[in-house]
């Protein structure tokens, strides 16, 4: 099955906020909680409260962001 061309934007959104978000929250949790037992458990529902508001900010800032890197670069 491949996802229309159309999509990418939304599926490298999708993609790279939710790998930043699972690294992020779990340093963040084990820098301040450490390895405790319950640590999956808090890590998913950090992963899982975060990662819509990462989605959003990745999917509306992108743009704007590549473009100030282009004139920059250009």
């Amino acid at each position: 099955m491949r996802i229309p061309v159309r999509f990418a934007p939304l599926l490298f959104g999708a993609l790279l906020s939710a790998i930043m978000v699972s690294l992020v929250s779990a340093f963040v949790l084990l820098v301040n909680q450490g390895l405790r037992p319950d640590f999956l458990g808090t890590w998913a529902r950090s992963c899982a409260t975060t990662w819509p508001v990462a989605f959003l900010a990745v999917t509306l800032v992108a743009p704007r962001v590549r473009r100030v890197v282009a004139r920059m670069t250009a």
